[in-house]
């Protein structure tokens, strides 16, 4: 019984195979849904609109960004994860969702590691703590003094529980020995609009998003989670130079599907999404957010993914950090 089952499955999948490959040969053939799982205003939205225009020139179609917000970013990628894996439903991929999320939530209703296919690396960007102006400090030796002068006093803002921002600032604390009071949003651009406006006085959040508020001084800057110190803000250190590298990691904004996505389709959204990377325009676009332009392939993108996860999931338990 068990022979002929696998006979059957055997010219089953051979028979299919001429239908997928004219499928992949054909698409796409209507628009595409490019989801974001957070709210409008944070940088994982601002990377995909600007990409979304050209990538739907290049790919012959438009593409639709969707937000789709809760859980900090966890509600929108499982959408992603359980989506028919026909290139149609896409999703933006973060640290957050596929690394940071994963390693502190035991509840999951997805695996990251094997729940979806990876398709490109579009960016990286650095990470910012910054501070609204009425704040005591403004630089970041203030900062430390005023946190540890009144522990518990002041709280901060991030996209959502278990974010990556969630996660680096409750990194920092711990490497720092200070407290400060958790306030998750459902994304980034909420989160920075309270920061702004004064009802949290910090956040810890991707620098694109935050970048204009700091340019205009409706934000401070105090450290960056950078390479080296960055041109956009060349006063203000790296946590490496300040003697914190565990927290010195920069976030990715990628592209994935559902698992189950023909190479075919994932080969040719992945080359589209390099052509529109090729644009000045539009690479310009991107590196004035303070992010650096990835464009890697599906492989290289994989990899990325299971070592961030192995990262944030070895911070998790090293510093013993559990959901609120």
């Amino acid at each position: 019984m068990q022979y002929r089952r696998l006979i059957l499955a055997s010219l089953l999948a051979a028979s299919f195979a001429p239908f997928q490959v004219a499928f992949a040969q054909a698409y796409p053939t209507k628009v595409i849904k490019l989801q974001v799982p957070f709210a409008p205003g944070g940088t994982t939205d601002i990377i995909a609109r600007v990409l979304s225009e050209p990538l739907g020139k290049a790919l012959g179609q438009n593409v639709v960004v969707e937000n789709k917000a809760g859980g900090g970013g966890v509600v929108g990628a499982n959408e992603t994860a359980k989506a028919i894996p026909d290139g149609y439903s896409l999703g933006m991929a973060t640290v957050s969702t596929v690394a940071a999320n994963p390693a502190i939530n035991p509840k999951m209703p997805y695996n990251s590691m094997t729940d979806f296919t990876p398709i490109i690396n579009v960016a990286a960007t650095p990470n910012v703590i910054a501070v609204h102006p009425n704040f005591p400090a403004k630089d970041y030796k203030g900062f430390v003094a005023e946190l540890k002068k009144n522990p518990g006093q002041h709280s901060y803002s991030s996209s959502g529980t278990g974010g990556i921002g969630h996660l680096q600032m409750e990194l920092y604390k711990n490497l720092a020995g200070v407290f400060i009071t958790h306030i998750p949003y459902r994304g980034a651009g909420p989160a920075l609009n309270d920061t702004v406006a004064g009802q949290v006085p910090m956040t810890f959040d991707n620098l694109p998003s935050a970048l204009p508020f700091i340019q205009s001084g409706k934000l401070i800057a105090i450290a960056v989670a950078a390479p080296q110190r960055l041109s956009q803000l060349p006063n203000v250190p790296t946590f490496k130079e300040l003697g914190l590298e565990p927290v010195n990691r920069m976030a990715f904004y990628g592209i994935y599907g559902p698992k189950g996505l023909p190479k075919e389709v994932v080969d040719k959204v992945n080359a589209a999404v390099r052509k529109a990377l090729e644009d000045p325009a539009v690479k310009k676009r991107i590196e004035d957010t303070g992010s650096i332009v990835i464009a890697n392939s599906p492989e290289q993108f994989s990899e990325q993914i299971r070592a961030e996860y192995a990262v944030y999931k070895q911070v998790v338990e090293s510093a013993k950090l559990r959901l609120d």
